[in-house]
């Protein structure tokens, strides 16, 4: 048995018994994935931008609340909500609250890397924390260290007491990665179901359960009446704005371009819009000229149905208050569908404007690159022909203006190069990254 092989065996009998996700597998990278130099000091920069864009929306939705800031920007950002989580999330106890965790999606395209969304609520924590352990040793150094992802997920509850994940059925895929994570980190830690009640002043809440699944979350009340109080630390903080995908939409429109310059200073302005794909939000009203789409002619987004193959170069996705905005289920790319199947999902997009909005994106494809895995059933390497979605975990550290972010690992997942959507599948490598020097 070669060097590569025994590796491959070893990644794969140090699995958990339980796995790390639910019914799920992956083909075992025989390496991680490459980036450049260039490209990671990027991405180490880039945390701190998304940090400042995070903090960015979250003052244009109090602004628009407040009047000082167009108001139909919380109309597009409360649509669907109910009343009882808009009224929360306007709570001034929860003025400057924001996401622990940032975690972007990223493609590497001919042109350059392109973020295509931002989750806050993520998946792959643990996964990306047991990657990098097992594939850190005396000849391979992965970004973010061996202990990266436990550390930094460990650093965003400082002075918590005890710390309970709580994951709901709607996330249950991710619960063997977070019960992996919480093992690790020690008895401080602990996974719980989402009627869990029985902690104490002090302790901290990992809110693993999207804010649309509240319902069936029994827990929920209770965790944010004491998250106000202050008598329990929650991260994320139940606000369901800072979840939507149309936050980038709301970042390319121009009646809103002075805020996002002031806010963001005009370098982050500049490298927001530069690595996020030009985006408008899918509304029921004629086309207002500030959602103009360069090179078509369009009054109304109607229109966008009758659109030829050749001018979809887009893709329409649920922005976010949904259970189809995550794992690519509400997701379509124009240039892959029928004429009758696009004009249907413009269609969908425009029929559900006032439940759960849609937005729609230019598309950038991903490059082709090389990966090496371990095809187990035939024991020989392989390499595969695919393209890369990269997903760096940044953990934001300390609060309020002092706050800063660290880059705790980065999860390449390969996917097959004659797939449009880059996400989690059988045929995809999982790997993590690591850095080859530019000279």
């Amino acid at each position: 048995m070669d060097a590569t092989t025994r590796r491959a065996v070893s990644i794969r009998e140090q699995l958990p018994a339980d796995g790390l996700f639910a019914g799920h597998q992956w083909r075992v990278a025989t390496k991680p994935f490459v980036l450049s130099g260039k490209l990671l000091d990027e991405l180490e920069n880039l945390g701190r931008i998304l940090l400042q864009f995070y903090r960015s929306s979250n003052l244009l939705y109090r602004h628009s609340v407040s009047g000082k800031q167009p108001q139909w920007v919380t109309r597009y950002l409360d649509l669907g909500k109910p009343e009882y989580l808009i009224k929360l999330q306007r709570d001034d106890r929860l003025k400057t609250a924001l996401p622990a965790v940032i975690r972007p999606d990223i493609l590497l395209t001919d042109e350059g890397w392109i973020i295509t969304e931002l989750d806050s609520v993520p998946g792959g924590i643990g996964l990306t924390a047991w990657l990098n352990q097992v594939y850190t040793d005396s000849d391979t150094e992965v970004i973010g260290g061996k202990y990266g992802m436990t550390d930094g997920f460990s650093g965003i509850f400082d002075g918590a007491n005890n710390i309970h994940i709580v994951v709901s059925e709607e996330s249950a895929t991710y619960r063997p990665e977070m019960q992996w994570l919480s093992t690790v980190l020690g008895s401080r830690f602990s996974v719980r179901n989402p009627d869990y009640t029985d902690w104490n002043i002090g302790d901290a809440i990992y809110r693993f359960f999207e804010l649309f699944d509240l319902i069936n979350v029994s827990n929920s009340e209770k965790i944010f009446t004491e998250a106000i109080s202050g008598d329990l630390l929650v991260s994320p903080p139940p606000k369901a704005y800072l979840e939507e995908k149309m936050l980038l939409s709301l970042l390319w429109n121009r009646n809103l371009r002075n805020f996002w310059q002031r806010e963001l200073g005009s370098m982050f302005f500049k490298e927001m819009i530069t690595h996020t794909p030009q985006s408008w939000v899918i509304d029921t009203a004629e086309l207002p000229p500030h959602a103009a789409i360069p090179g078509l002619e369009l009054t109304n987004w109607q229109q966008l149905g009758e659109m030829s193959q050749r001018e979809r170069n887009l893709v329409l996705k649920v922005s976010g208050f949904s259970e189809r905005a995550w794992g690519a289920r509400g997701l379509h790319v124009g240039s892959d569908l029928s004429q009758a199947d696009w004009s249907k999902a413009i269609e969908c997009a425009l029929a559900e404007f006032n439940l759960s909005p849609w937005v729609l994106q230019r598309y950038h494809k991903p490059r082709r690159i090389q990966q090496e895995w371990f095809d187990f059933e035939s024991n020989e390497i392989r390499m595969m022909d695919g393209r890369v979605r990269l997903c760096p975990y940044y953990f934001v550290v300390r609060n309020g203006d002092s706050a800063t972010t660290q880059l705790g690992g980065i999860l390449a997942t390969v996917c097959p190069a004659n797939k449009k959507v880059i996400h989690g599948m059988p045929e995809a490598i999982l790997a993590p990254c690591t850095v080859v020097s530019d000279d």
